[in-house]
């Protein structure tokens, strides 16, 4: 599928505002596989909670999937009824992703272009509730995996081309989302691994998506929450188990770099001497456990925590003192305990220059 929009791209939160401003559109999200496209169905969600939610995986539809004839044997007529899946039966206003769209059959393609009509969309013969939002995702073509959109499918849509998120965002989201510090502070000191296969100066990146290569796993921001899973829970398996999976998740370099990191396990301290005597708790002498001390540091604090924490902090190298109070300043549901700190406003007062 050729790209339509000269090369521009933007980020999910870019494509999210423009669907809910415009929700009579019919909005293609294209980009490279990972990269949380997906995802936005959750965060549309969120944001109309009055909408009934419907995902549809479109590759592995068949036309009876979508919608079935019933005979109305009085009128001698025949009326097609959806699936329930489209949750268009219920009345409400629905929020439908059709996933991998530009995957599909092309007869199933065609039978779900009247979703795509912003006069009167319909499902069968049943009207889609006005006030409904419907948006598909899909690859890039340049991704050689298999997307076709014909010239009838491109003119119902209108294509956003969604860019990889850099480390620096994929960290922020992060902190947010239960990721493992561990799988955060690789990011943190790898940041290449969340590169783009269209940088030219990647092509030996040996971590992310290449179509130009045979890979069985890479990395992506859905490959990272994954292995984030499988670190979580390694104390529960043994290291061949953990090695396998983490391989099968992320691939084998960046399966091999972090159990790297996870060795710095030695050099972390307890939380609780953290809290109860920062001043004397251990403080490691890597990079990498000193990334993953900060970035668990960002998920774990509260308003009792953050004053003794900063006491301790002020052990570290200033980059890692900067490297906390950034993040932990850009983290929606961490701002107000962070603020909330005589001592942490004092520190960003006196430290400016890092900021």
């Amino acid at each position: 599928m050729s790209e339509l929009n000269f090369g521009k791209t933007i980020t999910l939160k870019q494509a999210s505002q423009m669907i809910l401003a415009t929700p009579q559109n019919r909005y293609l999200l294209q980009g490279e596989p990972g990269i949380g496209k997906s995802s936005l169905l959750k965060t549309l969600g969120a944001s109309l909670p009055s909408h009934e939610i419907a995902y549809i995986d479109v590759p592995n539809m068949d036309l009876g999937d979508i919608a079935m004839p019933v005979i109305n044997h009085e009128t001698k007529t025949t009326a097609y009824y959806p699936n329930t899946r489209f949750k268009v039966h219920t009345g409400k206003p629905v929020i439908t992703m059709l996933d991998e769209f530009t995957k599909g059959a092309e007869p199933v393609k065609n039978m779900l272009h009247p979703l795509l009509e912003v006069a009167n969309p319909r499902l069968g013969d049943v009207s889609v509730h006005p006030d409904s939002i419907i948006f598909l995702t899909g690859n890039l073509g340049t991704d050689g995996v298999g997307d076709t959109l014909k010239a009838h499918s491109r003119n119902r849509i209108i294509p956003l081309t969604i860019s990889k998120p850099d480390a620096d965002q994929w960290i922020e989201w992060a902190i947010n989302n239960d990721i493992a510090p561990e799988v955060i502070a690789w990011v943190k000191q790898f940041p290449h691994a969340l590169a783009s296969y269209t940088d030219p100066s990647q092509a030996d990146n040996p971590y992310i998506y290449n179509p130009k290569k045979m890979q069985t796993a890479f990395v992506s921001p859905r490959s990272l929450e994954r292995v984030s899973n499988i670190v979580k829970v390694r104390s529960q398996v043994d290291t061949d188990t953990l090695i396998c999976a983490m391989t099968g998740a992320v691939g084998e370099s960046a399966s091999r770099d972090m159990q790297a990191y996870i060795e710095y396990s030695d050099q972390l301290p307890v939380w609780e001497s953290v809290i109860k005597d920062p001043k004397n708790a251990l403080v490691p002498d890597s990079a990498g456990a000193s990334a993953i001390v900060v970035f668990g540091a960002i998920a774990k604090i509260d308003k009792t925590t953050i004053t003794p924490f900063m006491t301790y902090l002020e052990r570290f190298e200033p980059e890692w003192q900067a490297c906390f109070a950034i993040n932990v300043a850009k983290s929606p549901s961490k701002q107000s305990v962070a603020f909330s700190s005589a001592k942490f406003a004092d520190w960003v007062q006196k430290n400016e220059d890092l900021l």
